[in-house]
Formats: C-alpha cells, sequence, structure tokens
C-alpha cells in the first residue's frame, strides 16, 4: 500500500514540474507585457532580466507554503486517505485547467486555481465525511472559511482597485508629461525616476525580501522600524543618479521598465512558488508523517501534523527556479499570452481578436452620451488645456511597440505598488489580477480605446475577466468531480485519472504546436502594424491580403467540389462535416476583414483612398461565395440526410460539366493570384460569362422539365435547380472578386480590354 502512495507522491511532483512550465506560461504576462509592450529592450534581453528576477525570487522563498498545508482545510479532521485524494484532484483540475487557457490565449489566475481547487476538492470530501462520520462534525470543522473568504474578497477587490488606481495614476502622470514627454524631461525625470525606482525598492522590500528563508527576526524589525528613513534615502539617492544618467544620455525610462520587471518577475516567483509546488512538498510531508507514524491505516490516520509551518529545504527552491526559467525561455504559449494583454492594451490598433459584445457596445454608448455631457459643463479653457496634454498624435513610441515607456513604467510600478500595500495589509492580492488591471485602467486614461476600438477592447477585457471567474467555478467543480471519483474508486482510480492527465498534456500540446504553425503568417500582419514608413506597407499590404484570398479561394474551391460530390454519391458525413466548417471560416474571414482593415489604415491617405473600394469589393464578393457554399450545402445535406432520391443519371453529365468549368475558374483565379498577372484578368471574367450562360441554358432546360416531368423526381430536382442558381451566384462573385483584385494590383487595368 504504501509503495503506491509512493508513486503517487513521485506523480504529484512530476504534475508539479508540468504545473511550474505550465503556469509560469500564463503568469509571464504579470511582469513581460510591460517591457515587451514598451519596446523597452529586445526581448532576448527582457527574458534575461525576467529569468534573473524569477531564479532568485524562487531559491529565496520560502515558498509560503502555509495555505497549501492548512490554509483552506482543517488537516487534523482529515486521514491520509482524504489528503492523497485532495492533493490529487488539485494537481490533475490545475495542470488541465491552466494549459486550457494558455492555449487560447487567456491570462488566468494561479492563485484563483489553486484556492477554488483546494476549496472545490476539501468541500467535496468534507460532505462524504459529514455524511458517513459519526463525530457531528460541521462545515466549520472542517473548512477554514476564514481564510478561504479573504482570500475570495482580497481577489474580488483587486479588480476594481487596480483599475481605479491604473486609470488615475496614468492620467496624472500623462497630465505632468502629455504624449509628447521628452521636451518635459530635463529636471522632471530625475524625480519621476527616483519615485519609481524607490517604489519598486520598497516594493522588494516588502514583498519580497521580507518573507525570504534567510530573513532573521532581528533583520525584520530593524527593516520595520527603519521603514521611513530607508526609503527617504533611497528616493534622494534615485533622484540623483536618475537626473545623472539622463543628462549622460540613458533612456532613464528603460532602466525603470527593467528595474520594475526584475521586480514582479522576482516576487512572483517568491510569492506564488506555492501555487506549482505547495501541493506536492505538502503531500510530501503528509507521507513522511504517515510512513513514521501511520502503522499501516491511512483510513484513520490524521493529518494534525501539516498544522505546523513548513520548513522547505533550498534545494527543491533552486530546482523549482531553473525550471520556472527553462519554462519562461522556451515557452510559446508564454509570448501568446503576454500577445493578449499587450493588444487589448495598444495605443494603435492592434488584431482585435474578442470581436464585439451587447454589454460592450451599451458601455460605449453610455460611456460617449455622459463624455459628451461632461465636456460641454467644461470650460473652453481647461478643454483645450486637456486636449494638448492628451493629443495621441504627439505619441512617442519605441520602433514596433504598442504603447510608449512612460506607460510601461507606470504599469510596473504601480502594480508593484500596489501588490505590496496588499501583502503588507495581510490582503491576498493576485499578481495576475493587478497586473492586468493596472494595464487596462492605464490604456484607459491614455485614450487607447477610441471609439473604433473601445467595443473590441471592453470585450476583451469582460472576456478576460469573466475568464478569471470561469476559472474559479471550473477549478471548484472540477477539482470536486475528481476526488468524488478518487475518494470513492480508490487508488486503481487515482492511477488511471494520472494516467488520463498526461494524455490530455501531451495531446493539447500537439494541437497547440499545430495551431501555432497555422497562425505564422499573422507575423506579416504584426509587421505591417510596426511599420512606420507607409510607402513600404503597402508591398507587405498586398502580400498579405494576397496569401488570405489565396486561403479561401483554395478554400472554396475543395469545399464546392466535396459538397457537389457528397449530394452525387449521397455522402451525408462529407456535408455534416462542412456544415460545421463554414461558420468557422465566416469568423475567419471577418477576423481577416478586421485585420486587413487595420493594414489598410497604415497606407498613405491618397493610395488607402484610392484602394479602399476594390478592397472592400472583394471582401464582400469571398462573404457572397461563402453564403452560397453554405446554402448549397444546407440544402444538399436536409436532402441527403432524409434519405430522399438522388440526382437522376441523365442529369449527372450536365451537372459534372458544372463541376468541371466551376473548379478550373477556381483553379485559374488561384494561379492569377499567385502570379498576380493582371493581363490574363479578362481571359478568365469571360469564361465565367460563358459558364454563367451555360448554367443558364441548363438552368431553363431543367425548369421546362419540372414543369412535365416525373413528379417522383420533383424533391431532387429542385435541390438540383436551386444548386444551379447558388453555383451560378459564386461564379457571378468570382468574376467581381477578379476585377476587384486587378484593380487592387493595376490601377491602370480596365475591365474593358
Amino acid at each position: 500500500m504504501e509503495i503506491l502512495f509512493l508513486c503517487i507522491i513521485i506523480f504529484l511532483f512530476i504534475l508539479a514540474v508540468f504545473d511550474l512550465s505550465v503556469g509560469v506560461s500564463n503568469d509571464a504576462v504579470n511582469f513581460l507585457n510591460s517591457a515587451i509592450g514598451s519596446k523597452a529592450a529586445s526581448f532576448k534581453r527582457i527574458l534575461i532580466v525576467a529569468s534573473a528576477g524569477v531564479f532568485i525570487g524562487a531559491a529565496m522563498s520560502n515558498g509560503m507554503m502555509d495555505i497549501a498545508r492548512h490554509g483552506i482545510f482543517r488537516p487534523e479532521h482529515f486521514s491520509f486517505y482524504d489528503i492523497m485524494c485532495i492533493f490529487m484532484a488539485v494537481m490533475v483540475a490545475d495542470i488541465i485547467l491552466l494549459d486550457i487557457f494558455n492555449s487560447i490565449g487567456m491570462p488566468t489566475s494561479t492563485t484563483v486555481s489553486m484556492v477554488f481547487e483546494l476549496l472545490g476538492a476539501t468541500f467535496v470530501v468534507s460532505l462524504i465525511k459529514m455524511a458517513s462520520d459519526t463525530t457531528e462534525l460541521g462545515l466549520n470543522d472542517l473548512l477554514n472559511t476564514e481564510k478561504a473568504l479573504s482570500v475570495i474578497i482580497g481577489i474580488f477587490l483587486s479588480v476594481a482597485i487596480a483599475f481605479f488606481f491604473g486609470t488615475l495614476v496614468q492620467f496624472i502622470t500623462r497630465m505632468l508629461f502629455s504624449f509628447n514627454f521628452r521636451s518635459k524631461l530635463k529636471w522632471k525625470i530625475g524625480v519621476f525616476g527616483g519615485i519609481c525606482a524607490t517604489a519598486i525598492v520598497y516594493f522588494l522590500l516588502i514583498k519580497g525580501a521580507k518573507d525570504l528563508n534567510f530573513m532573521t527576526p532581528e533583520v525584520k524589525a530593524w527593516i520595520n522600524n527603519n521603514t521611513p528613513a530607508t526609503v527617504g534615502g533611497c528616493f534622494v539617492g534615485f533622484t540623483l543618479l536618475m537626473q545623472m544618467l539622463h543628462f549622460l544620455k540613458v533612456n532613464v525610462l528603460k532602466v525603470i521598465v527593467l528595474m520594475g520587471t526584475f521586480a514582479l518577475a522576482m516576487a512572483f516567483a517568491g510569492n506564488d512558488l506555492v501555487n506549482f509546488i505547495g501541493i506536492p512538498l505538502s503531500g510530501l510531508a503528509s507521507f513522511q508523517d504517515y510512513s513514521a507514524n501511520g502503522f499501516g491505516d491511512p483510513d484513520n490516520f490524521m493529518m494534525s501534523s501539516l498544522n505546523s509551518s513548513a520548513d522547505t529545504p533550498l534545494w527543491f527552491l533552486v530546482g523549482a527556479g531553473i525550471i520556472m526559467v527553462v519554462a519562461l525561455a522556451s515557452s510559446k504559449k508564454a509570448q501568446k499570452v503576454a500577445q493578449t494583454e499587450i493588444g487589448l492594451g495598444s495605443q494603435n490598433g492592434g488584431d482585435e481578436m474578442f470581436g464585439s459584445s451587447k454589454i460592450a457596445r451599451s458601455l460605449v454608448r453610455w460611456t460617449l452620451a455622459l463624455i459628451a455631457r461632461v465636456r460641454r459643463a467644461t470650460p473652453k479653457k481647461l478643454r483645450r488645456f486637456f486636449s494638448r496634454r492628451f493629443n495621441v498624435e504627439d505619441s512617442i513610441l519605441e520602433d514596433g511597440a504598442a504603447f510608449d515607456l512612460l506607460r510601461g513604467a507606470v504599469n510596473l510600478v504601480l502594480a508593484g505598488a500596489l501588490i505590496a500595500l496588499g501583502t503588507s495589509l495581510k490582503l491576498p492580492l493576485s499578481t495576475t489580477f493587478v497586473t492586468f488591471m493596472v494595464a487596462m485602467g492605464t490604456s484607459l486614461s491614455d485614450r487607447a480605446w477610441g471609439r473604433e476600438s473601445a467595443v473590441f477592447r471592453i470585450t476583451g477585457v469582460i472576456s478576460v475577466i469573466g475568464g478569471w471567474f470561469l476559472t474559479a467555478g471550473a477549478a471548484f467543480i472540477g477539482a470536486g468531480v475528481i476526488v468524488f471519483l478518487m475518494h470513492l474508486g480508490g487508488l486503481w482510480i487515482m492511477m488511471a485519472l494520472a494516467v488520463a492527465t498526461i494524455f490530455i498534456i501531451i495531446r493539447s500540446n500537439r494541437r497547440f504546436r499545430a495551431k501555432s504553425k497555422a497562425e505564422q503568417g499573422d507575423t506579416l500582419f504584426q509587421t505591417i502594424l510596426a511599420t512606420q514608413d507607409s510607402a513600404s506597407i503597402w508591398p507587405m499590404f498586398l502580400t498579405y491580403l494576397t496569401d488570405e484570398h489565396e486561403k479561401f479561394l483554395s478554400y472554396a474551391k475543395d469545399t464546392y467540389g466535396s459538397i457537389s460530390n457528397a449530394f452525387l454519391k449521397e455522402d451525408v458525413r462529407t456535408l455534416a462535416k462542412t456544415e460545421k466548417s463554414l461558420p468557422l471560416k465566416k469568423r475567419e474571414l471577418k477576423s481577416a476583414r478586421r485585420r486587413e482593415t487595420l493594414c489598410l489604415r497604415k497606407l498613405n491617405r491618397e493610395t488607402a483612398i484610392e484602394k479602399s473600394t476594390w478592397f472592400y469589393l472583394g471582401n464582400n464578393c469571398c462573404m457572397s461565395m461563402l453564403y452560397s457554399l453554405y446554402r448549397i450545402n444546407e440544402i444538399c445535406k436536409e436532402h441527403v440526410d432524409n434519405n430522399f432520391l438522388p440526382l437522376p443519371a441523365s442529369h449527372e453529365e450536365d451537372f459534372n460539366e458544372v463541376r468541371r468549368r466551376v473548379g478550373e475558374l477556381f483553379g485559374e483565379s488561384l494561379g492569377i493570384i499567385t502570379t498576380r498577372d493582371t493581363a490574363v484578368v479578362n481571359v478568365i471574367r469571360r469564361r465565367c460569362d460563358e459558364t454563367k450562360d451555360m448554367i443558364s441554358d441548363i438552368y431553363h432546360k431543367l425548369y421546362d422539365q419540372i414543369r412535365e416531368g416525373d413528379s417522383s423526381a420533383m424533391t431532387v430536382l429542385y435541390v438540383y435547380l436551386n444548386m444551379l442558381q447558388e453555383t451560378q451566384e459564386i461564379v457571378s462573385a468570382l468574376r467581381k472578386f477578379l476585377r476587384s483584385f486587378a484593380k487592387m494590383c493595376d490601377k491602370d487595368y480596365s475591365g474593358r480590354r
């Protein structure tokens, strides 16, 4: 029996390695986004700074394991077997949840997931014990409700507090410096840098060094007694240093951003490490106690030993730090999660991946009405003052940056200060919640949420926040269900779930790699957005547009062929599969149109006006072809699914000729897109006209046959008739598309040639 429990402990540590990797990938957004978004340094240099902070924070941390040992439940009332079930359920649920969120690029809180997994698993085990135990234990006896409630309240409050102060502080900062901040740095930068650097040091002292394992009570007492003097001395020293660096032509804002990145990474590793290795270490301590004192009775040996504070060996912390650094440096998912927050806070347009929602549209509408009223009530002089200070046109961005260094510095310093304040007040704030909402508040204050992007940005924020609450619910329910199965099924269920977890992890990573390969084309889109020279944008935009059109026409060609073939062969499975793919393709088209519109805006005004007509016409033609494919598939699937009569053999020859010609038209059109040879466009357009005429002839013949023909074949002939009509619409849309594409490539093109 002990061997099986030992296997479980080993598996918990294996899962902890995965959890460290997955968790760091997700929480990397906490300390990477400001530096990456403001282009304070190269991505490699930012990773080096963050990795150093992560390793030092992990290696010097005491792990803060008490929340895993007795922060949620009261271990004296739980047996060793109960504890093993709880810990196993928490780790399995945590791995699956975090990997799902990482794969879709959504930041979530490791603190939230762990707390609610522990709460859910403990709650279910408590219900089982209350139903079977004769000691009349209640939930208050089994759950540490006060601690759990403080964690939950702290998480909820941190969202609103971080957003409010992010908006307020950035508003004041922008008032002082404006978007053209370089002209105002001569004497202000020293004081600003001194405040920021002092806040970062204070953050490290309060949030980091205070709980390090080498800190003695005497040192802690000295820090507490001399904090004001230390902070004052740091402010004077850093102010002079930053002013001197400015005179030496050093970009002080970049220094501040990198310092903030290091501090946040160090604090994250030092304080959130419990979220990753707290469970397996607590499990190991439980197993050691059981092996020494349990006498082979896991169901009755109570875990009172977990009430003591954890004493984490140094080599565990160093090993965890190494794993975290490797995960941070190598994870593609970390970059994807960071891109989500950076995109939502971008000063310029970005890929609005979340679309719009009714709530966001209503909020924007109400906000615009409120702003209009405030503007009318504000004196003209004050309005002009604000307009000068918040003139976005004066923005000074590093090459390819999503926002300026000033905002990046405020993001890091304010997030650190709020976390430090929460820690000093013993409020369990989530680093993910705080950093994300601060970033959203500063972006709002910077007018990054313009009328054309506000709906998408608000939808994104709601989606991310909703994802956090979804995490809480999913973590609670998931861990509860898993622990229920384990508690009833015994050790073999634990082993089976362990194997299933490994399989899920492997499959998830394979899917992510495949998805990443499919999204590599967006690199060109990001390059276009980052390019400032409008003259060099047009060739890249045309290449990007050509690639997107090529993808769609290939899809349309294959889909039309598969639908028509499935209709003839009565293949309902292919039609059902196509029915699922068409809505996905519609969303892809809409998303591509948003991205392409953003690229179009980057062109110089004359070129943008000239090309916009043909751009929108081409997109509309693609959407028209998609709708026709949808209607064809719908009627074909309904017909075949109901096992109605197939198309009579007398009509197959004509239909096959139509299919052949349509396929050739798509193929020739793809060739034009690839080569951009507008000289043959008119030839293909004439073939489109000929094909339309041929379809029209077949249509009229068929109409006459329906009017005079056999009533038994009426149903299938009506389907065939509709297919011909929609095919004609596809050919017509393709003809118009070719003209729009030719006009995009060659302004001198004439359809009359």
